[in-house]
């Protein structure tokens, strides 16, 4: 066995998965999809195969996503990334959830590398049937080469093929509107697993695995927390951060930091209840030493930071500091409850989604 072969036997051998699905990864060697040129750092140029093979190896056999092409295939100052081979236990979390099984009709939103899509078809079999589409060109093309003989539709574009009505949905891109036709297309009861992003400019997208329960809409809970590249179609420019410069209104202390938000994964659930608010992390310097800050914006310029010590200055006619304060008492009190507590319902007649738990609704309008 060659040490790439070793390498995708012990990547297939870490997933914490089904046997089938297990074994479905095994059928398709990760490096078989990857392309020669990756892009494993933020700046800088790419990584090619050829030039260090052992490198490029190793950064496809990580545990983690493989960023396959960057600022849509153009050039810039940052490597941007605009598609990427997905992190293999997420794959297959998001497979498992879709209830993949010999026999179904799946459609995939993305395609990426098509290593996801071989991984499907291997799952629904010969009697199955898997749709993936990819709004790159070069990526379909790379794709649907990559996917020749497996049985794999690769359709370019964003439109869905109408002549198949789908038992399973697979999107690898974020939204924060599911498409009608992602719903619309599925039979009922479908599912559809979809990383959902209530604000366009943030990569936190925790992933939901809805039912189809109507013609125009579908429920779920979330199932794991993700970080995707946004569906190209709801890419909404991301300006500068609305407090940047400014001298702040108000100052109160709140008891908690921004490492009590990161370092517990807790910060995606203050993303789910905080409608309309912009939320992210960033390094500032801080008493002589640069801490990490999480910082919220609304859409009427509101602003606050969360600095390491507590402190909350912020400026603008929304209170973000005491609406953040209000979800941590509550997030607290509730006993800080697991991202599966939370669902998300679906509307795309009136493009409105809500995420309820069993302490309270917020409605998310897009």
């Amino acid at each position: 066995m060659t040490d790439i072969g070793r390498m995708h036997v012990e990547l297939t051998g870490r997933l914490d998965t089904t046997d089938a699905i297990r074994a479905a990864f095994a059928d398709h060697p990760r490096h078989h999809y990857i392309p020669d040129l990756v892009w494993p750092d933020p700046q800088g140029l790419p990584l090619i195969r050829t030039a260090n093979p052992q490198r490029w190896a190793s950064y496809v056999y990580d545990d983690d996503s493989v960023v396959t092409q960057a600022n849509d295939g153009g050039s810039g100052l940052v490597n941007t990334p605009s598609s990427s081979s997905s992190a293999p236990q997420l794959m297959a979390d998001m497979i498992e959830a879709a209830g993949v099984e010999p026999g179904m009709r799946v459609l995939e939103i993305g395609t990426g590398t098509g290593w996801n899509a071989a991984i499907l078809a291997s799952l629904v079999g010969p009697t199955g049937h898997v749709t993936s589409l990819e709004i790159d060109p070069d990526v379909a093309a790379h794709a649907r080469d990559r996917l020749s003989g497996s049985g794999v539709r690769v359709v370019p574009g964003i439109e869905v093929p109408d002549d198949v009505v789908y038992d399973a949905v697979i999107a690898t891109c974020a939204v924060s509107r599911v498409p009608p036709a992602w719903i619309e297309q599925a039979r009922p009861e479908a599912s559809l697993i979809v990383p959902w992003g209530p604000y366009s400019g943030s990569h936190a997208s925790p992933v939901a695995a809805l039912r189809k329960t109507g013609p125009k809409s579908a429920a779920g809970p979330f199932v794991c927390e993700a970080y995707f590249m946004r569906d190209r179609t709801q890419r909404v420019p991301v300006g500068e951060f609305p407090g940047m410069g400014r001298e702040s209104e108000t100052t109160r202390v709140v008891p908690f930091t921004p490492e009590d938000l990161v370092t517990d994964d807790r910060l995606v659930r203050f993303l789910l209840m905080l409608p309309g608010v912009r939320i992210g992390t960033g390094v500032r310097p801080f008493n002589g030493d640069r801490g990490r800050i999480v910082y919220l914006g609304a859409p009427d310029s509101s602003w606050a930071y969360l600095w390491p010590d507590g402190s909350v200055h912020g400026g603008g006619p929304t209170p973000l500091a005491e609406r953040l304060r209000e979800t941590h008492a509550l997030l607290a009190g509730e006993g800080w409850p697991e991202l599966d507590e939370f669902s998300l319902a679906v509307d795309t007649s009136g493009e409105e989604c809500r995420v309820r738990t069993r302490f309270g609704t917020w409605e998310h309008r897009v």
